[in-house]
């Protein structure tokens, strides 16, 4: 046992004072050994930024997958996670860009970090470049039709930005016809328009298209619900729930449903889902709030 710890010592003492080449190897056979958790997770996590330092990326994720599996809700663990995946992100937009700078896909890189920064206008121009240089590219027309869609202030609200974004959306289906975000969305926009059947129409091919997606299913049943089609309406909003069972909009319209078609007693045991989901929902916010709001400890 006494030569066990010391060489796990050994092998952290490698890592953390910049021997990583030589520790690499002994950090994999002592965390085999290892039994306690304390000796698990500092081995791990040297590991880790050894196998990075050293650009032994397969190295470095089998010791992240196994801090992950040993501690799956470590802050310490999760917050090195982020890290790594952030840091090969960038280190393969890098190659990328040695490797191709004029490919597409420096452009369509560069699209989405601007759009994840709010640079609605700048991201759109680079989407646009893609096109360019690849027209028949599945999925670009549906990312500016969202982008038109997710403007500031009344810009993405107001009837042009609302066509620009049809005319975005139906390029893509012509492109795509499987796409069911596509689908989704311009029913969305047929449903915020009065256009329950065109709305309709879309959700229902969205629902064909994804059975896995339930905001498809939500926007079916509400739009059946609003077109005095409660019966019609069940159906979808089971699904979603199903699909959904936090999501408070697909049991309130799935209790609506059955109130209006007089199952009452489903439209209760809905009701009440209804407000268990959304006390659950609110303590979640308010726990998330409160740690986001807590002070820091003193030194």
């Amino acid at each position: 046992m006494a030569a066990a710890i010391a060489a796990g010592q050994s092998a952290t003492q490698l890592a953390e004072s910049g021997h990583c080449r030589e520790a690499l190897p002994l950090l994999k056979t002592e965390l085999a050994k290892a039994t306690s958790a304390v000796a698990q997770k500092r081995l791990g996590i040297d590991g880790v930024r050894c196998g990075m330092t050293l650009d032994d990326l397969d190295a470095a994720l089998d010791f992240l997958r196994g801090l992950n599996r040993r501690f799956p809700n470590d802050a310490e663990v999760l917050y090195l996670s982020v890290h790594v995946f952030s840091d090969l992100s960038i280190r393969a937009s890098h190659k990328l860009m040695r490797a191709d700078p004029s490919a597409y896909q420096v452009h369509e890189l560069n699209a989405e970090a601007m759009e994840t920064e709010g640079k609605w206008k700048d991201a759109e121009a680079e989407y646009r470049e893609v096109l360019k240089r690849n027209p028949q590219l599945p999925g670009i027309h549906y990312r500016i039709a969202r982008l038109l869609l997710s403007g500031p202030g009344e810009a993405a609200t107001n009837a042009d930005a609302k066509a620009a974004a049809r005319r975005e959306l139906e390029a893509e289906l012509k492109i795509d016809p499987a796409n069911a975000g596509a689908e989704y969305v311009l029913g969305e926009l047929a449903r915020q328009d009065g256009k329950d059947a065109d709305a309709i129409a879309h959700f229902g091919r969205a629902t064909k298209l994804d059975a896995g997606f339930a905001d498809a299913f939500i926007g079916l049943g509400r739009t059946l619900l609003a077109a005095d089609r409660a019966a019609d309406a069940i159906p979808p909003l089971q699904t979603a729930v199903k699909l959904e069972p936090e999501s408070p909009i697909a049991h309130f319209n799935l209790a609506t449903a059955y109130s209006r078609t007089g199952r009452k007693d489903d439209a209760e045991r809905e009701f009440a889902l209804l407000k268990q989901v959304s006390e659950k929902l609110k303590a979640s916010t308010d726990r998330v709030r409160q740690g986001i709001n807590a002070a820091p400890p003193q030194p």
